[in-house]
């Protein structure tokens, strides 16, 4: 197959921005692939953070002025990685220099933000834009969407998606920007991973007409750089139950992200339960899928039971990795540009692809709605 070559630039040299340059360099791994990326420029406002990119060849542009890294035309594809109350002007940036974006969540600050981003999108319509969301492209995480879509589950009684960690756990943690509202926005927790527990939800088709949720500030106070203690107004961890209609029924879609969650490191997790079947994956153990089967067993009756499945390394796009090995946090980083760039030029048929525009912006409206019903104790309409 002949590939079409990418020029990659990334905006922030950060610990993501880094996660993507590395995976490009794995792009041998996948078999057959439309696209050919190579990373051509990375920009920084800290002079210091470029300097682990020198290492790669393909870069011929390093720059703390992100309009230089928009004019070069070796960049095709920018990927941004920065704080949330930058993404508007950077985001609408991108679109504007006719440049496709990979964007980190969320879209935006917040939904105004996102409409604006929306509404350059719509101005230039030539622009590809998907939103980051890396962790439905574990392998497990596929097989678990796939069995739901099979109906294999029948009518759904109730489903959730999470994402879980414990960075914040230590509470001598010292400040930053995401447990400040200026910079990560009101919906705080749900800005920063939000994206991840809904996407899964969203592509299938399980949006709330109303929820309910608990928003928790769990350490309002951390050390500030002279080690004085400063406020954090925003959110840490939150929980959301949604009321979802479908056309077998109601159900409740519960949906947690959580930045102190003891027990787990950086957790992903996707359960469904229904009257005929259930399925649920969890990051922490990338190789098993769990599956429910209730069935007549001969000579016993009417049974239920879990079997544990093993998920191998294969995802969205085939790879030469070895069926039987397992997968990891950066391997799913490299399917979802696999999907990115196969989907930009047409190639990803009815694979799963990364989080819309439309998704990603949409999640706004389902963290306004928390925020309104968290103030207020009570179910919130989502508008």
């Amino acid at each position: 197959m002949s590939a079409e070559s990418v020029g990659i630039g990334i905006v922030g040299g950060g610990l993501m921005g880094r996660e993507i340059a590395a995976a490009i360099q794995r792009w041998p791994a996948l078999i057959d692939h439309p696209a050919r990326p190579r990373l051509a420029a990375v920009c920084d406002i800290n002079p210091a953070a470029l300097t682990w990119f020198e290492q790669i060849d393909t870069v011929t542009q390093l720059t703390t002025q992100y309009a230089e890294l928009l004019a070069n035309p070796d960049v095709d594809v920018v990927y941004v990685a920065v704080r949330h109350d930058l993404h508007e002007q950077m985001y609408t940036d991108v679109i504007r220099s006719g440049k496709d974006l990979l964007a980190e969540k969320p879209f935006g600050i917040d939904r105004a933000a996102a409409s604006a981003i929306l509404q350059a999108l719509e101005e230039h319509p030539e622009s590809f834009v998907r939103c980051s969301s890396e962790m439905p492209f574990f392998p497990g995480a596929q097989r678990a969407i796939d069995y739901v879509r099979s109906g294999a589950v029948g009518q759904i009684i109730e489903a959730r998606s999470a994402f879980l960690h414990s960075s914040d756990l230590d509470e001598s943690k010292p400040i930053n920007w995401k447990r400040q509202a200026k910079y990560c926005g009101a919906a705080g927790v749900m800005n920063d991973l939000g994206m991840h527990a809904w996407h899964v939800p969203l592509r299938l088709g399980w949006e709330p007409e109303s929820l309910t949720a608990v928003l928790q500030n769990l350490v309002p106070q951390r050390p500030g750089a002279a080690g004085e203690l400063e406020v954090c107004d925003t959110w840490e961890n939150a929980t959301v139950w949604g009321d979802v209609a479908t056309s077998s029924g109601r159900f409740p879609l519960t949906v947690e992200t959580k930045r102190i969650a003891p027990g787990n490191k950086n957790t992903w997790v996707f359960e469904v339960i229904g009257k005929t079947g259930g399925v649920r994956f969890a990051t922490s153990n990338p190789k098993r899928i769990e599956v429910l089967t209730i069935d007549d067993v001969p000579g016993i009756g009417r049974e239920q039971g879990w079997t544990a499945l093993e998920a191998g390394s294969q995802s969205v796009w085939p790879t030469v990795t070895g069926g039987i090995f397992e997968t990891g946090f950066s391997d799913a980083i490299l399917q979802m540009w696999a999907a990115y760039l196969a989907e930009r030029v047409g190639e990803l048929g009815d694979r799963f692809g990364a989080a819309t525009p439309q998704e990603a912006a949409r999640t706004h409206s389902l963290y306004d709605a928390a925020l309104a019903s968290a103030e207020s104790g009570r179910w919130t309409q989502v508008g």
